[in-house]
This record gives structure tokens, sequence and C-alpha cells, in this order.
């Protein structure tokens, strides 16, 4: 079910969730300061036979996911930007397993290239990654799309985990 917004609803680019930055960008800060750990303190490896097989995999999840939902927002031709007015409510494609998709592929993606880099410091700062896409992206995303879309987003969230 896609749904164009009211038309009593504004457009303007004051209408807009409001998010602290731009997520991808939380997301590497992450990785940057994993990776600076890494580099800070002792070794915690992942053994290297693990490395490819796993750490492939979830960075492969985590672009194959990624391109599911572009192509979702794409269809609905609402925009990916999270600065942009929302004008569809998808609930098509991804977003049926999850509210935030592209937030489960880039934490797969964040996690794929820790293990490809035979790192597991990356996951003390992927914590903190992910507080930070939660209370300063997600919540203010979710109480922007239950102004802008009332009862249908509430019926979507009452239905959809936010993660997976």
């Amino acid at each position: 079910m896609e749904q164009q917004p009211p038309s009593s609803l504004p457009t303007t680019a004051d209408d807009r969730a409001g998010v602290i930055a731009p997520p991808p960008l939380l997301y590497l800060a992450g990785l940057a300061v994993g990776f600076g750990l890494a580099a800070l303190l002792p070794a915690a490896s992942v053994p290297g036979p693990v490395c490819w097989p796993v750490g492939g995999l979830l960075a492969i999840a985590g672009i194959g996911l990624a391109r599911w939902f572009f192509g979702a927002l794409g269809r609905a031709r609402t925009p990916v930007d999270p600065y942009q007015p929302t004008t569809a409510l998808v609930t098509t494609g991804p977003y049926r397993l999850s509210r935030n998709p592209a937030y489960v592929a880039l934490a797969l993606g964040y996690a794929g290239t820790a293990i490809l880099a035979g790192t597991l410091w990356p996951f003390v700062s992927l914590v903190p990654a992910l507080m930070l896409i939660d209370r300063g992206v997600i919540a203010r995303e979710e109480r922007y799309l239950e102004r802008r879309f009332g009862d249908d987003y509430r019926r979507y969230k009452a239905q959809t985990r936010r993660w997976l």
C-alpha cells in the first residue's frame, strides 16, 4: 500500500523530519572511531578464515537490502534524502519487513566492513552509532511520519517492526 499525503499537508522545505545528521555519516563516524580504536588498542581480531565468508556475506546482504530500499522509494517517487519532504508512505518491498530497511542495510554493511578488515573494535562504536540513529534519526522520522500520514502511519507502525 503506497499512499499519497492528503492535499492539506504542506510539502515545503520546512516539512521534514529534522534528523541530526545524514544517517550514512553517523555510521561512517562510528566506523572511523572503531578503526581508530583498533589502531590504538590491543588487537581484537577476527580469525582469517572467518573474515571473507562472514564479512562478505554481511556486506553483500547490506548492499542487496540497500538496493531494494532505493528501488521501493524510487517506485513511490518519494525522496531518499531525509532533509526533503516525504511524498508517499511506502509500505511495500523491504518496508513490509522493517520500518527502517536503510538503517538495517547500513548496519549490515558496517558489520561486514569491520569483519572484512579483521577487527572487532568497530563493534564497540557501533553501539553509540545505533543509539544516535535510534534517537537522532528514527525517532524524529517517526514523529514526522505520524504528523504527515496520521492514522495510516500509526497502523503501519503497529504492524511492522522497527528493525527486523
